[in-house]
């Protein structure tokens, strides 16, 4: 009688691994690798040939686990970096293996690890490790300008930064020979407002020359250099190329020269493997259905395919190597083997076992992935992988779709956590590589662009059609689950096909795609371009009409799937309002949906707790609507996380908090128009009411916008006067009187400065501000009337709290279109709120005129005045 076999319990599957991510030090003597310590994953350092069991120490963090690292190249140091809570802002740590003991007690005698950038709300990228020069590394540092990254050499052993490089030219990479000499760089051409194509620069002692350009749906990148100093390779589908193919580029003269392609021609070139000892290429590989491999070097094949007799059927990796080569570090792994660590000796050719990766895993309950191929609604092809629970036929099973993220990205063959757990729980796992994925050729990605919601989520829809079709898949128990892209895709499958799903799994999606783009980090400025032309550009009314078109958000009243919707609080790429705004939209027609919100995560999650927390919810909850199998209960602190993590949807409320670092200047649509605007305005404070009378004045002058804005009261005339950047109308100047006071201030170079002048003392003004600020004083609401308004619309932006002289962001959402009728008329307008996006009392209401862009009425809430209520309406 065939029967699933038992339950794998999920801590074996998404807790810490005992021992994981090892790297050999480039000269041998060390092996340093992933390990739990209280229950957190941290660096340990053992000697090569000593046990596991001798192994010393290196970090000590306690708060979230640490991804990953990597020696320097002279096997001093070992590098790694971190975050804050998931908010991706990084920064670069160093240990000493060497060094004694920190004299802290409570750190269990681990060397001390020294911050070598030590920067708050910056996201430091690493270039590049030359090894002419294995005490530095180059890194890139967006503390100046929070968009592009400024090149810094670094001396690890010091933490010495040296400025290289001032990034005014939106450098997005910045490439080194292997001698360590800065030759090239990559950007987005025009990416304030051009095509989004991208180019490959020759850095000259005077500027930058373009050698090699691709269109924004095309691909070209530098691998590395080639070890003759002249020639780099590159990766590229330009123009009639289909398929990406490995070339080498001559930075001289924009020649290249093709080096290779698929062999079968099916898909894209995968990735290059170098020798680390004389800087040949020794490999190439292929992500198809399984990998495929391509040797240049005769040893280095003979070594592989050796190995390959040791390891029947599992793909070998290898993870790291010293720098002569004598020896490797390699993984042996495969779609039911998380995988098992060797030491190689490529002379003797011994294998010396070190650990497998999850070695309490039952291995004989893990089941086969296979891959599949299906026709979608317009006839394209599929890929896909399919994992079917063991012991059971394959006849109407509970079926779960798991939907890759990015969405430019790719499922693979191979072990899989997602896969393994719910098949174990009885579903069928389908993963469909969706058109817009990665490594199939540029037709097959770019038949996905302006398809977010439609074809894209066709060949999802038409994968469940498949599964039915072949019989597999009960049609009345299919779910869908993802995260990023997965978890938008999760949402479109139950706003646009409300019968196809009996339960959904949104991790970390976008409801809102215009509120997803608003939210763009600055630091993803290179490829803003990019993901407009491939999904819709929000500054044009097309492109607004189509993102809101593609939202769930705006369909939820269709949704009739039951729904769990999982978030970190501090994600910095999906916000946490694209979750919240679903939950309320859904909880307000009294629809059930179940919400996880993680305090200490960002876009996934990265500590095991809140992962097991999760799956222990989503597990029981696709149990309970499809009839798969679950694990009751958990470990005592899983199950007071999960506590901690589930909110009640009767509580949620749209989030106020935002990142400061995240916070860039919205795009303007339009410029300014000259003109003078009068308003009959009144103060309301409880029952009393004061007549006022506000003017503004907009001129513009050798480039110069200034805003004039006068208010006459009952107690004298106060004038607020602002110059702006054309342009971007961010603030340059401001200058405030009333009566015997006069504030002046400047704005550049990320500091306010100026003075305050009352009574003959001048008192100055000196502030940093982490960024430009925008529609702030004089003319502010027509500054706004200048951005991309539509329906749903949202930003966040500086201003400057004059009075406490700090920034504080304001957060910008346009609630609905609304007929408005003041002295000058009645109009059709956006009613635009702002508030306060970091917690302060800042509240207001602009109605702006959709033919004019002309702030019609204003209602705003006076915090320093008690709360009372300024109201304005256009004369004239």
């Amino acid at each position: 009688m065939s029967a699933l076999p038992p339950l794998i319990d999920r801590e074996l599957l998404f807790g810490d691994p005992e021992i994981s991510g090892a790297q050999l030090s480039p000269d041998g003597k060390y092996l340093a690798f992933l390990k739990p310590w209280k229950e957190t994953r941290n660096i340990w350092v053992k000697e090569t040939d000593r046990p596991f069991s001798s192994a010393r120490l290196m970090t000590t963090e306690t708060a979230r686990p640490i991804a990953g690292f990597l020696w320097t190249r002279d096997a001093r140091f070992i590098a790694y970096v971190k975050d804050s809570a998931g908010d991706e802002n990084f920064n670069v740590y160093a240990v000493d293996p060497s060094a004694p003991a920190s004299n802290d007690a409570r750190l269990d005698s681990a060397p001390p690890s020294r911050d070598l950038t030590n920067l708050k709300g910056v996201r430091v990228m690493l270039f590049s490790a030359p090894k002419t020069d294995p005490g530095v590394i180059y890194i890139g540092l967006n503390d100046r300008d929070k968009a592009w990254h400024d090149l810094y050499k670094l001396q690890i052993s010091t933490g010495e930064r040296t400025l290289l490089r001032r990034n005014t030219d939106r450098i997005a990479q910045w490439i080194f020979d292997l001698q360590g000499n800065l030759r090239l760089a990559q950007r987005v051409k025009d990416s304030d407002g051009g095509s989004g194509d991208q180019e490959i620069l020759r850095v000259d002692d005077a500027g930058f020359t373009p050698v090699y350009t691709c269109n924004v749906f095309e691909t070209c990148e530098v691998i590395q250099f080639h070890k003759d100093g002249r020639r780099a390779y590159i990766q590229t589908n330009q123009g009639d190329l289909n398929l990406l193919t490995l070339a080498l580029l001559d930075p001289a003269t924009g020649q290249v020269e093709t080096v290779e392609s698929d062999p079968l021609q099916r898909v894209d070139f995968g990735s290059a493997w170098f020798s680390e000892a004389t800087d040949e290429l020794v490999e190439t590989e292929y992500s198809d259905d399984r990998d495929r491999r391509y040797f240049k070097d005769p040893s280095f094949e003979a070594d592989y395919r050796w190995l390959e007799t040791k390891f029947p059927g599992k793909e070998i990796s290898i993870a790291s190597g010293t720098r002569d080569e004598a020896q490797w570090l390699i993984g042996a792994h495969g779609d039911t083997e998380p995988g098992e660590t060797y030491l190689f000796d490529r002379k003797t050719r011994n294998l010396s076992f070190q650990y497998k990766i999850r070695e309490k895993l039952p291995r004989e309950s893990l089941a086969p992935m296979q891959a599949v191929r299906y026709k979608s609604s317009d006839g394209l092809e599929i890929p896909a992988y399919l994992t079917l629970p063991k012991g059971v036929p394959a006849k109407s099973l509970p079926a779960l779709i798991v939907v890759h993220g990015g969405p430019w990205a790719r499922d693979e063959w191979g072990y899989n956590a997602l896969a393994q757990f719910f098949a174990n729980r009885g579903y069928a796992v389908f993963m469909p590589n969706f058109r817009g994925s990665t490594g199939y050729g540029k037709k097959f990605l770019n038949a996905g662009n302006a398809e977010w919601g439609a074809k894209m989520q066709d060949d999802i829809t038409w994968g469940v059609k498949y599964l039915i079709a072949e019989g597999i898949a009960d049609p009345v128990r299919i779910g869908i689950l993802g995260g990023s892209y997965g978890g938008y895709a999760t949402l479109a499958g139950v706003a646009f096909t409300p019968d196809l799903y009996g339960a959904a799994v949104d991790i970390v999606g976008p409801s809102n795609l215009m509120t997803l783009l608003a939210s763009i980090p600055p630091y993803w400025e290179a490829a803003r371009k990019i993901m407009y032309a491939r999904m819709a550009d929000p500054e044009m009314p097309a492109g607004r009409q189509w993102l809101e078109e593609r939202s769930p958000l705006y369909s939820a009243a269709k949704i009739k799937t039951p729904l769990m919707v999982v978030q970190g609080a501090n994600d910095p790429r999906v916000n946490r309002r694209e979750a919240e705004q679903i939950v309320i939209a859904l909880r307000d027609r009294g629809f059930p949906v179940e919400y996880l919100l993680a305090p200490d995560e960002g876009h996934g999650f990265a500590r095991p707790v809140n992962n097991l927390a999760m799956f222990m919810a989503v597990e029981k909850f696709l149990a309970g609507h499809l009839k798969g199998r679950y694990q009751e209960g958990g470990s005592p602190a899983v199950v007071a996380r999960l506590e901690e993590i589930t909110v009640d949807p009767k509580t949620v409320v749209i989030s106020k908090t935002v990142d400061p670092s995240t916070v860039g200047v919205p795009k303007v649509e339009t410029e300014l128009k000259p003109g003078a605007y009068k308003y009959d305005a009144k103060l309301s404070m409880g029952d009393q009411q004061m007549a006022l009378k506000l003017s503004t004045t907009i001129e513009e002058a050798g480039g110069v916008w200034t805003a004039f804005e006068n208010i006459d009261t009952p107690m004298g005339e106060m004038q607020d006067t602002v110059t702006l950047a054309s342009g971007r109308l961010t603030l340059a100047k401001r200058t405030m009187k009333q009566g015997p006071m006069a504030i002046y201030l400047e704005f550049s170079n990320g500091r306010a400065t100026g003075s305050v002048e009352m009574e003959g003392e001048d008192k100055p003004i000196s502030v940093d501000l982490d960024g430009p600020l925008f529609a702030d004083g004089a003319g502010s609401s027509f500054v706004i009337g200048c951005l991309p308004l539509a329906d749903g619309y949202y930003a966040v932006f500086r201003n400057f709290d004059v009075q406490k002289q700090k920034v504080k962001l304001i957060e910008l959402q346009v609630a609905r279109s609304e007929t408005v009728t003041v002295p000058a008329g009645t109009f059709q307008a956006f009613k635009v709120e702002l508030s306060s996006a970091d917690g302060g009392p800042d509240k207001s209401t602009l109605w702006i005129a959709k033919n004019t862009r002309t702030p019609v009425k204003i209602s705003t809430v006076l915090a320093e005045m008690g709360g009372a209520t300024l109201t304005a309406e256009l004369l004239q």
